[in-house]
């Protein structure tokens, strides 16, 4: 983190209107944390420490505001929660080269801009039973629990997707079964890098948790209470498309 191509409170002022951002519908930011750690020179090994660092700062107060809001739905979440923290640990013990995180992060942004201006409403497929909406729920839990531990992204804004796609709950239910997952893998996720990974700075990561902490406080509240999920993933994804270019642009250096 000694080598920030910015300025450590300016960058702390760009976390946290990504948190506010990303928590009004439920989420943490991970991908655009990553994204913009990237683009300021942060070493790639340190980049997923950093970005699951603020995923459990603004998924616990999402998951809090959420829940005060009457969204959340224990029957819902229980199961990717389940079977998401070993395949977190396990994605977390995975050193990828830095070409190779480049790429996947690349793939993973591109996926999150096409889930935002492609799909504008998911249907569900169909109303599943109990015993399918499970299996369907361990399976989905724990693919997107290894990704979450392995490139530092929390997984809810595939989640979210998912759980309406799948008939598996309604829009607001699906925000907050996203903030308790996104805390439960980046929790997972950071506890297996800590344990062979030095912790980064405290006088660059304070000021950036301390950020996305306001930011994310009052995105959950204003999301779980008065805006409109897809009127703030229209804005997240432009700043997904911005990050795609920078990052394209590093790629290609």
């Amino acid at each position: 983190m000694e080598h920030l191509l910015i300025a450590p409170w300016l960058l702390a002022i760009l976390f946290g209107g990504v948190a506010f951002l990303y928590s009004s519908v439920g989420l943490a930011g991970g991908s655009s944390y990553i994204a913009l750690l990237t683009i300021f020179g942060v070493d790639y090994v340190a980049i997923p420490t950093v970005a699951l660092s603020m995923n459990i700062m603004v998924s616990t107060l999402g998951a809090w505001n959420f829940f005060r809001g009457r969204h959340v739905r224990l029957q819902l979440i229980w199961p990717f929660l389940v079977s998401a923290i070993p395949l977190a640990w396990i994605g977390g013990t995975v050193r990828l080269p830095a070409q190779t995180f480049d790429i996947l992060l690349m793939i993973f942004l591109a996926i999150v801009a096409l889930r935002i201006y492609c799909f504008s409403s998911f249907q569900p497929l169909a109303r599943p039973g109990k015993r399918v909406a499970l299996i369907i729920s361990l399976l989905i839990g724990s693919g997107l629990g290894f990704i979450s531990g392995a490139l530092g992204l929390g997984g809810g804004i595939y989640l979210i997707p998912l759980i309406v796609l799948f008939g598996l709950g309604s829009q607001k239910e699906a925000a907050a079964c996203a903030a308790f997952f996104i805390w439960v893998n980046s929790t997972a996720g950071l506890t297996a890098r800590l344990s062979s990974q030095p912790i980064p700075s405290l006088s660059v990561l304070l000021p950036l948790l301390l950020a996305v902490a306001a930011g994310g406080y009052a995105g959950s509240f204003l999301g779980a209470n008065r805006f409109s999920p897809r009127a703030m993933q229209r804005l997240l994804g432009v700043i997904i498309l911005v990050a795609i270019l920078f990052l394209g642009r590093k790629m290609c250096l």
